[in-house]
């Protein structure tokens, strides 16, 4: 499930499509001139064509890739669900990964073996969608499953399957409710839509309706909604119309259209006069929802709406973040969003209250800007820059052919939505248009201070086909594209930056990260969370910039730009198109070599960061990972640091501008660092660029630091460490160990043998945990390879009364991969058929590439290596994995930190007799 804005974004395509240009106005004298911009051209060519049956299909070729994306969306969300049945469209989309009449097993296998990638399945309010991106040789295979699941699901639910599901959802809804704010928007539903009204539940629902379900309702949901008819698949990638049209015809002519169906076509239940109510939670921070219940999807008014909550509440350039977070300093957070449906809309607001503020004091800035706003109207510079910067991430979106705002989600949005794949050039035509009075205009009719209509229309005469598919077996996968990657450029700098370059024309944006071999392990022997401190003061000002000069300057010309710290590095990272790279490039050579470090701004994030590290302490992963890295490294280690890179609150309130000036002097430099360049540029047209802003970026006089790591031995037993979380509905139990550093001879081995334990949805620990008991939404292992050491990692939020049983069932899967259940010979081939097959896709976006490229440098490889990774895998064999099994896997050492309730838990957690157990606060301190 997902909540966004559905089309804003997406709909500026229309003036992309074009090449036009942003045109200079004026609202007012004092206002600025709005500056021309040249919008990059996209288009998302396709073509569309319906079956007999009444299926529609959208075809959109694009072929830099080998492969496809297959996007198949419902007509049917939790809208459709009668009286007592909420959550019911959730649980079927989950039924629908388990098995059909054709293939009785869980569906991500197949999948998994052909290396697919963005492979999901969501519900909404209004749909239900299925994904995924293969490769083209597995398309067919694609085809044949979903086409199976259309059309020959029934006799495969079992009673046994839909009580395995109902109990993963179950606990999807706890730990989405165990969560800070978990239960508002289930609140805020039921109270701002009308008894009966479509969108006065949750998406998720009940427990007593999920309780309530039984197979013969989902025999009748399946009949009723999941016929052709109310089906659209869009095809995106390497494949072409008249190609779709055999496939399509031979997978799905034969399935039924299903029965004719009513639907409702608008409710927005606008709302008079002024409710309040009070919820209590567990939750870090005081928090306010303001929301009203607008025009829905696909109306101009809807579009004003989502440009006004732009201007209003989104980002640091928005009117009420400048009055609430940077000015007044009362609120720690302000965010707002168009929440677009197809019946009705709503628009919120939502503000975190600093500690001590008064709620209504928030509120009142609220309504004084909102005040403003419908009697003055926003800016034309305001309302020109909210379109420019939805015209770049549109560009960016519109780079990859799957996946959430993906070109073949967009055709599927505008089919199903509005029965037109093409709707957002008609959003465009909107937006493009807007004037500050239209927005206004909006504001005062919605925002200041109901009908039922029903069509019926005949449904057309729909016919099948034969069945022409063979369905006693799947379509085999043919032969996988090698991979084939953009050749590295290398190239240094005057000043010794290294330089790594790799071309890639599809879309014109050119994205770079500069590595620093610092990180928050630099911190060892300093104060606790400087380095992530210092790399985010660099967005918050320079010399000739301050903060807000720079982020209205970064958003105008539609890069992003970030500077951030991990374990090992510290990263600059400037995402541009390319008609803004050299202004763009001028901004981060500003920003790397002039910060300001300015004391008020240093005060304004002190606090802003001590609120993050309360929230990161009321989240239960967050606070978990806090506190595990010193249990396992030691008190005496540069990686014994919250993972989340914080610091903590003693050394965030100790810090002053002297810290971070010096760390910057001491670690940002350019004999440490690298930049990797990847996107539309080439070595003759950047190099120049890069030696005008970056080649005055001088190492200093002093020898280049080098981080101190001490030796780590690891425990020679297993230790539990119990956290109080009173009254939640869950607990979260992670486990983990020493293992070995990044980079090491066997690191495939590891990662393989990791894959199989716990690193895939169908990997032995979520299938027991999930699938098989149904006691988690998810249980996952991992490896966290650092450069010096690394560490086994397992993880599994779990209902507060399995506990006890999923502690035995993890310590039962990794005592049998090493015992009597080792890995077998099936999962090591899926595995590796997996890890091969994705990798043609594995770098459509340069995102995608560019962190590859920087890992494989920071290993001291090239690109050859890289692309020989598919070999590699391919020459693992079992012994290998069973060996590494048993040198890295150590469950009678494995150290334990588990939070939940411990009125509930601790009892049962002392009687597995596991080891130590020692109580801690939230600090990580021993209580």
């Amino acid at each position: 499930m997902r909540l966004s804005k559905t089309l804003t974004a997406m709909a500026v395509a229309s003036v992309l499509l074009g090449g036009c240009q942003a045109t200079a106005q004026q609202s007012a004298a004092n206002d600025p001139v709005v500056v021309q911009q040249n919008l990059p051209e996209v288009n998302i060519s396709y073509e569309s064509f319906t079956l007999d049956n009444g299926l529609r299909v959208v075809v959109h070729e694009d072929r830099k890739a080998p492969i496809v994306a297959v996007n198949v969306w419902y007509g049917v969300g939790s809208k459709d669900e009668p009286e007592g049945k909420s959550g019911f469209a959730h649980l079927f989309e989950h039924l629908m990964f388990n098995g059909t009449e054709n293939y009785d097993d869980e569906y991500f296998g197949p999948f998994e073996r052909a290396g697919a990638t963005d492979m999901n399945g969501t519900t909404n309010s209004d749909r239900t969608n299925y994904f995924q991106n293969v490769p083209t040789p597995a398309l067919d295979m694609a085809l044949w499953m979903e086409s199976d699941r259309m059309g020959h699901l029934l006799g495969a639910v079992t009673q046994e399957k839909l009580d395995e599901q109902r109990g993963v959802v179950q606990n999807e809804k706890r730990q989405g409710e165990a969560q800070p704010y978990g239960r508002v928007f289930g609140y805020l539903a039921e109270q701002t839509f009308p008894e009966g009204h479509p969108y006065s539940w949750s998406v998720i629902g009940s427990m007593e309706d999920l309780n309530a379900a039984s197979l013969e309702d989902v025999h009748q949901w399946f009949n009723d909604y999941y016929g052709t008819a109310n089906a659209v698949v869009v095809l995106a990638g390497d494949i072409d119309v008249e190609t779709a049209k055999a496939k399509m015809n031979k997978y799905f002519g034969h399935i039924d259209a299903g029965k004719p169906l009513k639907k409702m076509k608008s409710w927005v239940a606008k709302r008079e006069g002024e409710k309040r109510a009070t919820m209590e939670d567990n939750v870090p921070a005081a928090r306010l929802y303001k929301l009203w219940n607008t025009a829905e999807m696909g109306t101009a008014d809807s579009e004003y709406l989502s440009m006004l909550v732009d201007i209003l509440a989104s980002g640091k350039n928005s009117r009420l973040y400048q009055r609430l977070v940077y000015d007044e300093q009362i609120a720690s957070m302000v965010s707002g969003f168009q929440y677009e449906r197809q019946l009705a809309g709503q628009f919120f607001i939502i503000a975190d209250a600093k500690p001590g503020v008064d709620m209504d004091r928030i509120e009142a800035v609220i309504d004084e800007e909102l005040a403003k706003i419908i009697a003055e109207g926003p800016t034309a510079e305001e309302l020109a820059r909210t379109k420019f910067s939805n015209a770049a991430g549109f560009v960016r979106g519109a780079e990859r052919i799957g996946g959430f705002g993906g070109k073949s989600d967009i055709l599927a949005a505008g089919t199903v939505y509005h029965d037109d794949p093409g709707f957002y050039k008609k959003s465009w035509d909107i937006i493009e248009n807007a004037q500050p009075a239209d927005v206004q205009a909006a504001a005062e009719r919605w925002l200041s201070d109901g009908a039922f209509v029903l069509n019926v229309v005949p449904q057309p005469q729909y016919t099948t086909a034969e069945p022409q598919a063979d369905r006693s077996q799947l379509p085999e996968v043919g032969e996988l594209p090698q991979l084939d990657l953009p050749e590295l450029t290398t190239f240094t700098l005057s000043n010794g930056l290294e330089v790594a370059l790799a071309e890639r024309h599809d879309v014109p944006t050119v994205q770079m990260r500069l590595v620093i071999d610092s990180g928050y392990a630099a911190d060892f022997g300093n104060k606790v969370g400087i380095a992530s401190y210092t790399m985010s003061m660099l967005r918050e000002g320079t010399t000739s910039r301050d903060s807000l000069e720079l982020s209205k300057e970064l958003e105008s010309l539609g890069t992003n730009l970030y500077a951030s710290a991990s374990l090992d590095n510290s990263t600059v990272s400037m995402d541009s198109l390319v008609t803004n790279l050299e202004p763009s490039l001028e901004i981060m050579a500003d920003v790397l070599m002039n910060p300001a470090f300015s004391e008020e701004e240093i005060e304004r994030k002190r606090g802003l960061w001590l609120e993050n590290i309360k929230k990161e302490k009321a989240q239960p992963t967050a606070m978990a990972y806090r506190v595990l890295p010193k249990l396992v490294f030691g008190d005496d280690h540069a990686y014994s640091v919250p993972l989340t890179g914080s610091g903590t609150e003693a050394s965030i309130q100790s810090l002053t501008r002297e810290d971070l000036v010096a760390h910057a002097d001491t670690w940002l430099r350019p004999d440490i660092s690298r930049l990797v360049i990847v996107g539309a540029t080439t070595e003759a047209e950047i190099k120049p660029l890069l030696e005008e802003y970056l080649g005055q970026w001088q190492a200093p006089a002093v020898a280049a630091p080098a981080k101190q790591f001490t030796d780590v031995q690891p425990q020679q037993e297993a230790r539990v460490f119990l956290i109080d979380q009173p009254g939640t509905p869950q607990s979260t139990i992670i486990a983990g160990h020493l293992a070995p550093q990044d980079g090491v001879d066997n690191e495939i081995a590891i990662d393989v043998m990791n894959t199989i334990l716990g690193g895939s949805f169908t990997s032995r620990l979520n299938m027991n945990l999930r699938e098989d008991k149904g006691w988690s939404y998810g249980a996952r292992s991992s490896w966290f390879a650092a450069d010096e050491a690394g560490m086994i990692l397992a993880s599994a939020p779990v209902q507060t009364d399995k506990t006890k049983e999923s502690i035995q069932e993890i310590l039962k899967e990794f005592n049998g991969y090493m015992g009597d259940n080792p890995a077998t010979a099936d999962e090591l081939e899926k595995v590796i058929a997996n890890k091969t097959a994705k990798l043609p896709g594995a770098y459509e976006t340069k995102s995608s590439l560019l962190s590859s490229i920087v890992d494989t440098l920071e290993k001291g490889k090239g690109m050859e290596w890289l692309e020989s990774y598919g070999s590699r895998v391919r020459t693992l064999e079992l012994d290998n994995v069973q060996q590494t099994a048993d040198d890295v896997l150590r469950p009678d050492a494995l150290t334990w930190v588990i939070i939940g309730d411990l009125s509930q838990i601790e009892d049962d957690v002392r009687a597995l007799d596991l080891g130590t157990v020692t109580k801690l606060d939230s600090n990580g301190n021993e209580i």
